[in-house]
């Protein structure tokens, strides 16, 4: 049973051991959906009352709002009430004495599939936290441990984006260049734009986000940026990514997004904000996108290859006033559901 009033206040210690970030990131650039719900969560748990330590590869400890930040290196506390390891199963062993311990996953679950992760989940045998029913799928049923599915939550910025007016014929992308965005440019130039001429595509998306976590693919996202400016007589705009409070303000004057889906999203946090600014979106069917857009409601889910679909619902989008005003208004009618107030007690039914 989820707690909704605030419960005792507890000691809670989460880590991450990957890219450098801390609790003044959000703020200062692009930043990847785990690292922007690791400070999410961080920021809605000191809000409810709780120590919340957080252990980063930050250089310097600071306390952030209520949130106290440190060096992943740096001395810990001796123990908690409930251990949210982010991620990486090695940083499973790095807290002490927990009274609980989460494991939160962000990608598919098939990178814990071998010994070296398993006997380190095996050994702690945390409470497995995925983010919907399509990424628990991911996860094998013989994984020691118990299971919870919590949503991501979305930044306060996109929830205060205001009702407004229809905007101009102006869709926009915010994922990953390697999440199928050359099929999206495809259809965007050959079938999308060509029926609403002043129509445009913000594309806001490099692999900078990852923080160099992608580097490998560097070449493989070069591509297909190229390709997005070379389609600039198609109305397609690139941006480079930016801060969550400077997108929430570029959002005031986008109609539409736009996702033509991937395998490995398992949440995509760029569908939930959008939903949350007021903005419809068509996606394919793939992965969690269905679980973000309500079909027919606040925008469109569309089977994974149905190109002539997928288009035609974009043009309608993009000029039918009176559609696009009804989804609209259904995105704000469900926005302050996605905000991490309304998802955090989820973590706090965790507590032991």
């Amino acid at each position: 049973m989820i707690r909704t009033s605030t419960p005792r206040t507890s000691t809670i210690v989460m880590a991450d051991d990957g890219v450098v970030f801390d609790g003044y990131s959000l703020r200062a650039g692009p930043l990847g959906g785990a690292e922007s719900a690791f400070i999410g969560l961080a920021d809605a748990l000191a809000e409810r009352g709780h120590i919340v330590h957080a252990f980063t590869r930050t250089g310097t400890a600071a306390t952030v709002g209520e949130v106290r930040w440190a060096p992943f290196d740096s001395t810990w506390p001796q123990s908690c009430d409930l251990y949210i390891a982010n991620r990486g199963t090695a940083v499973l062993d790095r807290m002490g004495l927990a009274r609980r311990t989460a494991f939160w996953l962000h990608n598919p679950a098939s990178y814990i599939k071998k010994w070296r992760y398993i006997r380190r989940i095996w050994r702690r045998k945390p409470v497995i936290v995925t983010a919907g029913l399509s990424h628990a799928g991911t996860v094998p049923r013989w994984m020691p441990g118990s299971r919870a599915i919590i949503p991501l939550g979305v930044d306060a910025a996109f929830l205060d984006v205001p009702p407004r007016e229809p905007p101009p014929p102006r869709a926009v992308f915010v994922s990953n260049p390697l999440r199928r965005l050359d099929w999206l440019l495809e259809l965007w130039a050959r079938h999308i734009q060509p029926h609403v001429p002043r129509a445009e595509l913000h594309i806001y998306s490099s692999l900078a986000t990852y923080h160099g976590g992608l580097d490998s693919k560097e070449w493989q996202a070069a591509a297909v940026l190229s390709q997005a400016k070379g389609l600039a007589d198609k109305g397609v705009v690139l941006h480079p990514p930016v801060s969550k409070h400077a997108l929430a303000e570029a959002y005031a004057d986008i109609r539409l997004f736009l996702h033509g889906g991937d395998t490995g999203e398992t949440f995509c946090l760029a569908a939930a904000e959008t939903q949350a600014a007021g903005i419809p979106g068509i996606v394919a069917g793939i992965a969690s996108l269905p679980e973000r857009i309500v079909d027919g409601e606040t925008g469109f889910v569309i089977p994974p290859d149905d190109r002539q679909q997928f288009a035609e619902r974009a043009v309608a989008l993009l000029k039918d006033d009176s559609l696009w005003r009804q989804q609209h208004e259904a995105c704000l009618a469900r926005r302050h559901s996605l905000s991490w107030g309304a998802v955090v007690p989820a973590w706090e039914a965790l507590l032991p």
